[in-house]
């Protein structure tokens, strides 16, 4: 199966990001896309990974890799997700997330590991939303991150996404962050684990597959 899978993905990079793109350095774009595959859910930046490859002898400017990351976005084998200021209302410009059209061919370039459910977890229900029609951005509130924020028809959505919730701790820190948000749109936990009856002030806790089967 994976076989088949990184036959599909080679022939996505070459036909709509190589060939429409004029790609020069294809082993690098190969690379590249291998690194978003392994950091799937976590804050990317052009310099960030220029930064990285000059630590091991590799010389590539950010603004080639911008513009490799918008051929792969271009081609719709990754989605890039911005994050918005909570309490300014603002867009940044740098460090955003990176999630997959595609969980299969992720999974042909990197393998599965039982370590990555929270990764995979994540890029779920980041499709599930874009799939309703949201406009979805990462939320910054200081300190703090809210996994997603939805927006549709002037209507907004907070989701934060947890593998399992299993002591006070966690639970503190995925429902405190929404509990921090003073407004009265709907706030969800979404997680794989028994789901917490009634919620938690407020917040309603989800399990993943009757979120994922929602509308």
């Amino acid at each position: 199966m994976y076989d088949y899978l990184k036959n599909i993905n080679n022939t996505v990079l070459l036909k709509d990001v190589v060939s429409r793109y004029s790609v020069r350095n294809v082993a690098f774009l190969e690379r590249l896309v291998e690194c978003l595959a392994d950091n799937i859910g976590s804050m990317v930046s052009a310099k960030k990974i220029s930064d990285f490859l000059k630590s091991q002898r590799t010389n590539i400017s950010s603004n080639v890799i911008q513009n490799y990351l918008h051929f792969l976005a271009s081609a719709f084998l990754i989605f890039k997700v911005r994050r918005s200021d909570l309490k300014g209302n603002k867009i940044f410009e740098i460090n955003e997330k990176y999630y997959f059209e595609d969980l299969g061919l992720r999974h042909a370039l990197v393998g599965y590991r039982q370590a990555d459910i929270h990764k995979v977890l994540e890029n779920a229900v980041y499709m599930h939303l874009k799939a309703r029609g949201y406009t979805v951005t990462v939320g910054q509130l200081g300190e703090k991150e809210i996994d997603f924020v939805c927006e549709k028809r002037g209507d907004r959505l907070y989701v934060q996404t947890a593998y399992v919730m299993p002591d006070k701790k966690t639970r503190d820190r995925e429902f405190g962050n929404l509990l921090e948000i003073k407004d009265n749109f709907r706030k969800v936990v979404v997680s794989m684990d028994r789901m917490i009856e009634g919620g938690y002030k407020g917040i309603e806790h989800i399990s993943v597959a009757d979120f994922l089967q929602s509308e």
